[in-house]
């Protein structure tokens, strides 16, 4: 499902929208959709870990073990690197 928003631009970037777009037969959402794709996927810095949990285990190093883990993971970037333990 898509939804409607507005965006503020040069006249000149809007031009060079419209250009791309008849150029390539596209229409402007989908050369506005692609190149946000395109920067998204360069700039992004990494996904959140898939867990979050809240607790008690009377482990004190639990908690330092998990910050270590969570940020190795961080560290790996959005696409990969280091895997969390147990994944093969």
């Amino acid at each position: 499902m898509t939804r409607r928003t507005t965006i503020l631009a040069d006249p000149d970037l809007l031009d060079r929208v419209d250009r791309l777009a008849r150029r390539t037969g596209r229409t402007k959402t989908a050369v506005i959709t692609a190149a946000l794709e395109a920067y998204l996927d360069a700039h992004e810095t990494g996904e959140e870990p898939a867990f979050v949990a809240v607790g008690r285990s009377g482990h004190g190093r639990l908690s330092l073990d998990s910050r270590r883990v969570a940020a190795r993971l961080t560290a790996a970037g959005p696409r990969g690197g280091a895997r969390p333990p147990g994944a093969g």
